[in-house]
């Protein structure tokens, strides 16, 4: 999530083969909205292990298509949702 922003949506999914796939919307200090998608070898999140993408949107409304198409993509790619961790 971007520093001072909020977060509106967030999906965590996990593989099969030990891997995970994470989509969050979060909104920025500046009214604009985020998609971030970070994927790669389960246990090990961060930049070093895996890999991040950060897609930015002017409406919510955008983002939120994009994120559900991209959480989509993975479940029919063998992802599966997992219960986040409070």
């Amino acid at each position: 999530m971007p520093a001072g922003g909020m977060e509106l949506l967030s999906f965590l999914l996990q593989h099969a083969e030990a891997r995970f796939y994470r989509v969050e919307v979060a909104e920025n200090l500046f009214g604009e909205y985020s998609v971030s998608r970070e994927w790669g070898p389960r246990g090990r999140a961060g930049a070093r292990s895996g890999r991040q993408m950060l897609v930015w949107f002017s409406n919510l409304r955008d983002a939120v298509i994009a994120a559900d198409n991209w959480r989509r993509h993975a479940t029919q790619r063998g992802y599966r949702p997992e219960r986040m961790a409070k």
